[in-house]
């Protein structure tokens, strides 16, 4: 079976500030475009066979920047969209910190459910779903498949092959204009990378807050954590 590149979408301007989902209209920033602009650069030796992307804008623009130097065009795949969060699109993330709800998320999602909106582990379910309809589709082993997703969307496919619990996934770190391969053969699945942006960072020590409470480094969150 082929190899699939997961790769998150690039920055825009609700990174780390308000809640994305599936709301329409939000496209790549400036620094975005530089970001899909260089892993285009880093994939252009990548013999991709096809490249899907999730229906959303940031999505999409990411994808077009890696199929316009292979020469590919981009297929719309909508189990990979992004998680369906009902009635809490377009929040503040500073806002939802604060709630049970969010905190669940981080330490139970596979018990949260969005209101008006689907369960973690329905989001899951539609993306293992979405990607294994892709092996079949490509189940050549030479083939390369790129897909353009979102952060906790490739978190939760990332889970689910290789054996990790649900309620693990927030462990798990995808920055943005990252990729992360999985190969598949005869004996599974094999993660050969994670969450490769290219750089290698000096991870940040746990900020200390008041009362001597351990807070971890701020990263690149979209608010689909």
């Amino acid at each position: 079976m082929a190899t699939l590149f997961l790769i998150r979408h690039a920055t825009n301007d609700w990174v780390g500030k308000r809640l994305a989902g599936w709301t329409p209209g939000v496209s790549l920033n400036e620094e975005g475009r530089r970001q899909a602009a260089a892993l285009a650069r880093r994939l252009a030796d990548v013999p991709l066979t096809a490249i899907y992307s999730s229906p959303l804008e940031r999505a999409v623009e990411t994808a077009e920047a890696i199929a316009r130097l292979q020469g590919l065009t981009v297929r719309i795949l909508e189990a990979v969209g992004e998680v369906r969060f009902g009635a809490l699109e377009g929040e503040s993330l500073e806002s939802l910190s604060k709630s049970e709800l969010w905190q669940a998320i981080q330490f139970y999602p596979s018990g949260v459910r969005f209101p008006g909106g689907e369960s973690v582990r329905e989001m899951q379910s539609r993306v293992v779903a979405g990607l294994e309809t892709l092996l079949q589709v490509h189940p050549a082993q030479e083939e390369i498949v790129a897909v353009v997703s979102h952060s906790d969307v490739i978190k939760a496919a990332v889970a689910h092959f290789i054996g990790l619990p649900l309620d693990l996934f927030q462990r798990l770190v995808i920055s943005p204009a990252s990729v992360t391969v999985i190969t598949f053969g005869t004996m599974g699945p094999r993660l050969l990378r994670l969450n490769d942006d290219g750089s290698l960072p000096i991870p940040g020590r746990p900020r200390r807050a008041q009362g001597g409470e351990e807070r971890e480094p701020p990263d690149s969150r979209e608010g689909d954590e």
